[in-house]
């Protein structure tokens, strides 16, 4: 009968899904082993049916229902199960028709094929090996080891095909039976009582209707109602309980499902509540904040997944009631390396005036918070309001950071605990890391709201509440307390701090002097890439002060190493800039972004860029007119970059307006470099970056004055070939200068040699002195002499390199026959030969400039 038509019939509308499966495998199974036989049935039937076409061919005449009647009443059906075993028995058979015929490469496939089968067999008999298995690989290992001792003595050894599954067969069996080893020896002992024993029939496991699966909790017992009327039901239909007693138990269990997959970690926190609203002393509260905070913490699987705010703010409120807990019982410390209680079943006693230990660490959760704040600040778009919205966690985060370094100075100073300095260096460093990069008007606002939120009765003895107000020494105590108990990447990581904050409050020449006391940027190479960005920082950050100090010189120096790379953004960690070649991986990338500072850090790269610009601009413009001027002097660069800008801006054919910081600066510089001061002043003075910057008034000032003066030695160095004298005067009306300050400058030009020229105090005038006017040919000449001499030094660096410094580099190798001097020729180096030449053996090398030199 066609499976099409059974559909529909009453019958298979009451059979299981379990029983249909069975009867269409058992008829395909039917099918493939009397193929064979009904083969010329199929044919007849085939030849008879040709008539019929369409549906027709499967319908039932009126003459066959009888026999198919018949049929389906003689089939059989099997269940899942049986089939199993079914097909386990057909394994052992092709296993044992093997054996009989010595084909072990057979009996390799089919022992393979036996032992995937068994593993859901065990499962289905209720954890109890089959017997039937049991017999099977215990006569095979006996077939086996015969076979072998018959190998031994044979002299026809078996084909490379069998040794190979015989080998194979050999090492699997010796392992896989030792599991099996008390079935396998109780066979042996007797086989026909071992295989007479009779299985217990096992009913069939009637459908139940799924239930809602719920997170297993331990032990449970029935407990009242609550409030609305629902019981909390767990595992197997049991009503959940949460009593003081069982606290331990359940801690347990939850920690123990830590990590593994599919486990609702939600609800585990919400059993962690009910919990702590249960326990009724402290030692209970303190186990279950410290688990549930730990789970609260595994919600952020991955590191480019930032926690939820909401999640990290029941977090920190529950870590500031850990700490109050610890705060209001001093005999009960959290610290790392305790002992953790194993016994589930009752308390630990904890006497009075003792201390007793929980393993767990309260820095580590601190510096988690700070961890996933810093994450999540990164994620979030700095120009909307939830940036400003999720930055004002900051004031919280930082007065649970001052509130844990009380305790953990507690803990410092409790007798007999031993505490360790490195968990106290580390929230030292992270509060110093919260506030060097601020104002110190910020600071003292957030170090004031802190310490009205801490008790009044806690104290710290680091940094006190008296020097709250004083930004200064607050930053100073912490790096103090830094240098003299930490080392390392700590040390240094502090005195990068307190150099940022001295160079932001215009402290220039102290941030200076730290700076190159610490030696720092001689091995700062070796420290993390964290490290190195913050050195980054403070390099930018010193030159940014010594620009605010009208020291233009040392801030172009101190910017030049950082912008002149155009990687700004990498070297900061404020974004990842795109090289045009650069080939970085996935994986680096990812490592890049997670480094990137929160917005509010930054610092700002268009302030930045037009500071070294415009520093650049003021010491190029000078010495370009000086190289013009003076032909003899080596061409010297300060900055590429500003020389690359200033190149590209003059070969363009039309320059309008300018639009941007770059333009204004590149229209400047031609300005200052035609003489016209005043225009370069206004062009430098527009720009609108500088309102970022505090006094900006002051720095406009400043900038004009630079301008003022640099347009000066401009002037000079341009037409001093043109001037026997010149009125101080006339240039101090010109440049708007006082005569002073006109002296002044020529006078520092003609001490630095830079102006061949002499002052003359009585009549206030300058007195230029004419050197030798070289001709073009001359120049010429001279530069062809530097490129020969240039040319002379490469030959000789080469030629060192090749001989490698031997003293007889320039020997000829003579011997028999060989050529003597000038004289003649003669064996071994001119016997007969005379005049100067000496043997062929010491003739030297003297042609030119490079063999006097060797001479030399």
């Amino acid at each position: 009968m066609s499976r099409f038509f059974t559909a529909s019939d009453s019958s298979s509308d009451e059979s299981s899904e379990e029983e249909l499966y069975s009867e269409e495998e058992s008829q395909q199974e039917e099918s493939s082993e009397g193929s064979d036989d009904e083969s010329e049935a199929d044919d007849d039937d085939s030849s008879s049916d040709g008539s019929a076409t369409g549906a027709n061919k499967f319908l039932r005449d009126a003459s066959e229902s009888e026999d198919s009647e018949d049929e389906d009443r003689v089939k059989s059906l099997k269940s899942a199960k049986d089939k199993r075993f079914d097909e386990l028995e057909g394994t052992v058979r092709q296993m044992e028709n093997a054996l009989k015929i010595n084909d072990w490469a057979v009996v390799s496939t089919e022992y393979d094929k036996l032992n995937r089968q068994i593993p859901t067999l065990i499962k289905q008999n209720d954890g109890r090996v089959p017997k039937l298995y049991i017999k099977s690989v215990a006569d095979l290992e006996t077939v086996m080891l015969e076979t072998i001792e018959k190998q031994k003595v044979m002299p026809k050894k078996m084909n490379a095909i069998n040794t190979r599954g015989l080998n194979a067969v050999r090492q699997r069996i010796r392992k896989n039976n030792k599991e099996y080893t008390k079935d396998i020896d109780a066979y042996r002992k007797d086989e026909d009582e071992f295989m007479r024993e009779e299985e217990p029939e096992e009913k069939k496991p009637t459908a139940k209707k799924a239930k809602k699966p719920t997170v297993d909790l331990g032990e449970s017992s029935v407990a009242d109602a609550d409030d609305e009327g629902f019981k909390l039901i767990g595992a197997g239909g049991r009503v959940v309980q949460y009593t003081p007693e069982g606290i331990l138990k359940h801690l347990r269990s939850i920690v123990d499902q830590r990590g593994r997959k599919n486990t609702d970690r939600l609800e585990h926190i919400r059993t962690l509540e009910k919990l702590f609203d249960v326990a009724v002393n402290d030692y209970q509260r303190i186990r279950v904040l410290l688990t549930v905070i730990s789970t609260r913490f595994d919600l952020t699987s991955g590191t480019g997944n930032q926690m939820a705010q909401e999640q990290w703010k029941l977090a920190e409120q529950e870590f500031v009631k850990l700490l109050q807990i610890l705060e209001g019982n001093r005999d009960i410390v959290v610290i790392e390396n305790a002992e953790e209680w194993e016994d589930d079943d009752k308390l630990p006693t904890i006497t009075p005036g003792e201390t007793f230990r929980i393993p767990g660490s309260v820095v580590s959760f601190v510096e988690r918070l700070d961890d996933e704040l810093t994450r999540s600040l990164q994620h979030i778009d700095p120009h909307t309001a939830e940036y400003v919205e999720r930055l004002t966690d900051e004031t919280t985060l930082y007065t649970t950071l001052v509130r844990t370094l009380v305790y953990v100075e507690s803990l410092k100073k409790k007798d007999g605990l031993e505490f360790p300095q490195d968990p106290l260096n580390r929230v030292v460093m992270r509060r110093l890391e919260h506030i060097y990069f601020k104002p110190a008007q910020v600071v003292t606002i957030l170090e004031n709201n802190s310490w009205t939120a801490v008790p009044s009765e806690l104290e710290s003895e680091i940094t006190p509440r008296a020097i709250s107000n004083d930004t200064a020494s607050i930053v100073q105590t912490l790096c103090t307390y830094l240098f003299k108990n930490s080392e390392g990447i700590i040390r240094a990581r502090s005195m990068l701090c307190q150099i940022y904050f001295l160079a932001l409050h215009d402290q220039y020449y102290k941030a200076r002097d730290m700076m190159l006391m610490s030696h720092l940027q001689e091995t700062i190479g070796n420290f993390d890439v964290n490290t190195q960005i913050l050195f980054n920082r403070a390099l930018v950050q010193v030159g940014l002060c010594a620009f605010r100090a009208g020291l233009v010189y040392e801030a172009q120096t101190s910017l030049q190493e950082i912008c002149g790379s155009n990687r700004q953004k990498e070297l900061l960690a404020q974004g990842l800039q795109m090289q045009r070649f650069s080939q970085i991986s996935p994986e680096q990338e990812r490592l890049e972004r997670q480094r990137q500072l929160p917005f509010h850090m930054h610092i700002n790269l268009e302030l930045l860029e037009c500071v070294y610009l415009t520093c650049s601009m003021l010491l190029e413009i000078p010495l370009l007119a000086q190289i013009g001027s003076s032909p003899d002097i080596r061409k010297r660069v300060i900055s590429k970059t500003y020389r690359r800008l200033l190149e590209y801006h003059e070969r363009q054919i039309f320059t309008g307006p300018p639009e941007n910081t770059r333009d204004h600066v590149m229209q400047a510089s031609k300005a200052l470099s035609a003489g016209e001061w005043k225009k370069s002043a206004e062009f430098i003075n527009s720009i609108k970056i500088w309102e970022l910057m505090a006094n900006s008034s002051k720095i406009k000032e400043m900038l004009s004055a630079q301008i003022q003066e640099e347009g000066l030695r401009t002037y000079l160095f341009t037409y001093a070939p043109f001037y026997d004298t010149l009125a101080i005067d006339t240039l101090a009306s010109m440049f708007e200068l006082p005569d002073r300050k006109v002296s002044a400058v020529v006078s520092k030009m003609i001490s630095h040699e830079e102006l061949a020229a002499a002052l003359d105090q009585v009549n206030s005038a300058i007195i230029f002195r004419k050197g030798v006017e070289l001709s073009r040919l001359q120049s010429l000449a001279l530069s062809l002499s530097d490129k020969a001499s240039g040319l002379i030094e490469s030959n000789e660096k080469t030629l060192e390199q090749r001989t490698q410094g031997t003293a007889n580099a320039f020997e000829r190798e003579g011997g028999r026959g060989g050529r003597g001097g000038r004289g003649g020729r003669g064996r071994g180096g001119g016997a007969r030969g005379g005049g100067r030449g000496g043997g062929g053996r010491n003739q030297q090398f003297t042609g030119g400039a490079l063999g006097r030199a060797i001479q030399a």
